[in-house]
Order: structure tokens, then C-alpha cells, then sequence
């Protein structure tokens, strides 16, 4: 990651140079509210509440010395309806791009915040607003806050203490390498061309419409590839973590081949949670971990692959498609260690150096 930030400098009244620290934000106003509120018990996450947490992350970006914060514009304003009743000094401004209301507003934000030299992403989404961010870049960690259906990439933290947590590590008051940790990815590979990517699950779904995109129809997905493997999961990775009962390390991850739940005469049964309130049994036929660089390729086509929960890419007739485990995925800020080691540096509120 090194040498791939743009460093903006200003200068005091001396004509000293001073470095710029610069945040990016990206605040989904769509994320919380897809189909899954009605085929499942997804909880609705408005965007009021995403302006409450954006207010306070933006104080504790402030607190830490931040200079500057870039935003993604949006057709509900969260940051600036954010900035209502707040007094700030740090400078916040929207990037200069246009926005269509789509996954790919957060993918050519990311770049642009890339281009600008921007320290730290801070992701008010799901896992799909992740993916898309990842999309744009992965040089940059990322600080995810948790605002969507699908919530395994991104964490459950308030706001106060995200915007915190990213300032510290943005303003290099603790060593990005001590503060954050390594993800992977999966690779979507359509006749070997790098087509897309998953941050958690990717799913072969035997149907041809991508439709409303969410997948409940457990009957449907024919493989499944994971980054992670938990119990406490929400969605597809579940199963992982029902199958695997341990951790996967960070250089595996698990590829599954489910069957009919009618044929019980192969494989397993296991429940899993694949949705907020919907716990489905699958018939697991077989499963292997596999290593980083190893490929997948499946079988059926024409079919879709949802990646992180949602049917995004269509197989087409004739069309090999494969998934590819990496571990090019983004560095993810590690709240908790950086807290401490901000405490430890002397570089908290109060704290006198």
C-alpha cells in the first residue's frame, strides 16, 4: 500500500508545511432495505439513523485530528443533514462526481477517494456496500460500520468510537500494519477474465433471472464458496460454520457442493441461518478447504452467481465460469487493537504526550 496516497500539504502561518489527514466516507442510503424484510425478518435500518451515527463519527474524526473528510454525495444528504447542529473545525466536502443511485456510485467514490489520497474508508453499509467499495479500492483499510441485511464484513461499533478508531489510524498515531488486519476476496471469473468480486460467499444459484437479487430459495444454490466459516454468521457462510466447526485461517477458505434436501441418501443435513430469521435445512453432498489461488469452476449454465448474498453475475450459455480464492482483499481497521494502542501511544483524548 505504500507510496499509492497522494499526501495533500498545507502550511501554517510560518510557512511551515503541515500534512493534510484526509478520511473518506461512504454512507449507502439504500443499504437495510432490500427484499429480505419481506421473504425474511430483516430488520429496516433508515437513513435517520445512519445521519445519527455519520454525526458521530464525524466528532470522533474531529477529536482525532482530522483535517479534512471527503464524502460520497447521496439523493437522502446523510452526512450533510450530519452536519446539522454540529459545529465543526475539520473541513468536510462532498467529492465532485455524479451519482445514479447505484452499488456503482460506492465503487467510483472509493476510486476517487483513492486518487485524492484519502487514509481511511469509513463504509456505512452491508456486506454488498462493502463489495462495492472494495471494488473501486483496496489500498486504502477500511473502517465498516454495519448499516445493512448481511452483516458479516462489516462490524456492529459505535459511532463515536469508529470515527475514532479511523482517525487514529488514518492520522498515524498507530501503525496501520499493528492496526489492522488482512481479508480476502473471491474472484468472479468469467471465461477466464476477472468479471467481479465477493468479500465473504459466493454462491452458483440455478435460475437465469437475477431478479430482486437476494437469495432464500435454498433449493436453488448448487455450490458454495467461503472467506469465512462461523456459526455466528448471518447468510450463506453459516453453513461453513455449521460444517467446519473451527476458524478458517487466513490463507483457506471452504468450498461446499449442496444437494436436495429430498435425496437422503448422500451427504449431511445441517441448519443454518441464511437470513435474518429464516433458518433453512441444506443437505451438504461434500466440502473441501481450499488455498489461496485455487479456482472453482462450476458446472451448470446458464445460472447465476450471488455474490455476498446477492445475485449479481449471469452465466450465459456456452460461458465457464469459475471462482478464485485471494488475498487481495481490503485491510479492515481492528477497533478494539487500535483503541489500545492509542491509549498505549499517548495518543488519546486528555492523554498528555
Amino acid at each position: 500500500m505504500e507510496g499509492r496516497w497522494r499526501i495533500e500539504i498545507k502550511f501554517d502561518l510560518k510557512g511551515e508545511s503541515i500534512y493534510l489527514t484526509l478520511v473518506g466516507i461512504i454512507a449507502n442510503p439504500a443499504s437495510g432495505k432490500d427484499i429480505r424484510r419481506l421473504v425474511a425478518h430483516g430488520s429496516v435500518f433508515d437513513n435517520i439513523e445512519k445521519v445519527n451515527i455519520a454525526r458521530r463519527i464525524l466528532l470522533g474524526l474531529e477529536a482525532t485530528g482530522v483535517d479534512k473528510v471527503l464524502y460520497m454525495p447521496d439523493y437522502f444528504g446523510i452526512v450533510p443533514r450530519a452536519l446539522e447542529h454540529v459545529r465543526l473545525k475539520m473541513s468536510v466536502e462532498p467529492l465532485k462526481m455524479y451519482c445514479e443511485g447505484t452499488q456503482d456510485d460506492s465503487t467510483l467514490a472509493a476510486k476517487l477517494l483513492e486518487k485524492e489520497g484519502a487514509k481511511c474508508l469509513i463504509v456505512l453499509g452491508g456486506d454488498g456496500t462493502n463489495r462495492a467499495v472494495a471494488k473501486g479500492s483496496t489500498s486504502i483499510p477500511f473502517m465498516s460500520v454495519s448499516t445493512g441485511t448481511n452483516n458479516i464484513f462489516p462490524c456492529m461499533v459505535e459511532g463515536t468510537i469508529a470515527g475514532m478508531a479511523a482517525g487514529y489510524v488514518a492520522s498515524g498515531a498507530v501503525s496501520l500494519e499493528e492496526a489492522t488486519f488482512p481479508t480476502k476476496r473471491l474472484d468472479i471469473l468469467i471465461d477466464g477474465e476477472l468479471r467481479d468480486l465477493a468479500l465473504v460467499d459466493a454462491a452458483l444459484y440455478d435460475d437465469i433471472f437475477l431478479g430482486s437479487k437476494a437469495i432464500w430459495d435454498m433449493s436453488k444454490v448448487k455450490d458454495l464458496i467461503l472467506t469465512q466459516a462461523k456459526p455466528s454468521n448471518i447468510g450463506l457462510s453459516s453453513i461453513g460454520g455449521m460444517i467446519l466447526q473451527r476458524h478458517l485461517a487466513e490463507d483457506e477458505g471452504l468450498h461446499i457442493v449442496l444437494g436436495s434436501l429430498e435425496d437422503s441418501k448422500e451427504g449431511f443435513e445441517v441448519t443454518a441461518p441464511v437470513a435474518p430469521g429464516l433458518i433453512k435445512p441444506v443437505r451438504v453432498l461434500e466440502f473441501n478447504e481450499i488455498s489461496l489461488g485455487d479456482e472453482i469452476g462450476f458446472d451448470i449454465s446458464p445460472a447465476v452467481i450471488a455474490l455476498d448474498g446477492e445475485r449479481e453475475v449471469e452465466i450465459l450459455p456456452g460461458k465457464k465460469a469459475s471462482v478464485r480464492l485471494s488475498n487481495n482483499g481490503p485491510r479492515v481497521i481492528d477497533i478494539e487493537r487500535t483503541m489500545w494502542l492509542a491509549v498505549q501511544n499517548k495518543g488519546l483524548i486528555g492523554r498528555s504526550k
